[in-house]
């Protein structure tokens, strides 16, 4: 019965591959490696490239790790090491809270808070620091791939500090009472245990990751959505999972649905590759850590 189990996980994951590539076998056999690295999506035309959407959603989902993976673990040391117990347990309430906030709710906050926030205040704020980068240059009008990113990092952050929170809990506290009987600070204490706590905080992180690589309604609300590649955070952008989720019900033709079920394809093979590569980190800080004879 255990094998049933196991197996048909992957007997789901290769049904889902299976279905995913006989639907979008039209596009494939129409454009080929081409549709990878094609820059203009015009279904009136017939003409579909995915390079728009797989830079918006790296980018989106690279600046989402940026900004909420030291927040995250900040105040993940924050709740474990430093925190009275009266206050460290509310906080940790709060954060799971964050995470069970749905998307859709995010992304009305997005559009009603962010965006103006960041239209007002921070976007001309960068641009009078940073203009000189192309990064930081065009207009400022609150929506775009910046406002991505940071709702991105708003929703990831929950994730990737309970996680981490857990695994500082799970070392053991005599490696804390034998560093600071040794006569170590309660920060030196605090980066021996982040050392041994290495590989569950990288999991953690790449859990976040994966939330935001398929992160569709909070991202579709604010990135703008327009098919194009732009060095400038201001600038609209467009992510795989919001194009499948605006244009599925509208798409008319074979070709049009064959493209999109394409674009989830690339989502699932980008997704699977990004959790692999993770798990081999995982397991090399894992070997790293263990002591040598």
């Amino acid at each position: 019965m255990l094998y049933i189990c196991a197996g048909s996980v992957l007997a789901i994951t290769l049904t889902m591959v299976v279905a995913m590539t006989q639907s979008s076998w039209l596009s494939i056999k129409e454009f080929g490696l081409g549709f990878l690295v094609g820059q203009v999506w015009d279904p009136v035309k017939g003409e579909f490239g995915a390079l728009p959407f797989i830079w918006g959603t790296i980018a989106s989902s690279v600046l989402a790790l940026i900004i909420a993976v030291p927040l995250s673990v900040a105040v993940a040391i924050f709740l474990v090491e430093q925190a009275p117990r009266s206050l460290a347990r509310p906080l940790g309430f709060l954060v799971e809270l964050l995470a069970a906030i749905p998307s859709v709710v995010y992304g009305l906050w997005a559009i009603f808070v962010l965006a103006p926030l960041l239209r007002i205040y921070v976007q001309p704020f960068l641009q009078s620091l940073f203009g000189w980068l192309p990064l930081f240059q065009g207009t400022a009008t609150g929506i775009g791939l910046l406002t991505g990113g940071v709702v991105l990092a708003i929703m990831i952050t929950p994730i990737i500090t309970a996680v981490t929170r857990d695994v500082l809990e799970a070392v053991p506290v005599t490696q804390r009472e034998a560093s600071l009987a040794l006569g170590a600070t309660r920060w030196e204490t605090t980066k021996i245990v982040l050392s041994n706590a290495s590989s569950g905080i990288a999991g953690a992180v790449i859990l976040g990751l994966g939330r935001a690589i398929g992160e569709t309604m909070a991202v579709t609300m604010v990135i703008g959505n327009r098919p194009q590649i732009s060095a400038s955070l201001f600038d609209p952008a467009y992510s795989i999972a919001s194009v499948i989720a605006n244009e599925f019900t509208e798409a008319t033709g074979d070709l049009y649905i064959s493209a999109l079920t394409e674009m989830g394809l690339i989502l699932f093979i980008v997704t699977f590759v990004v959790t692999g590569l993770a798990k081999l980190l995982i397991m090399s800080v894992a070997n790293r850590n263990l002591p040598q004879n």
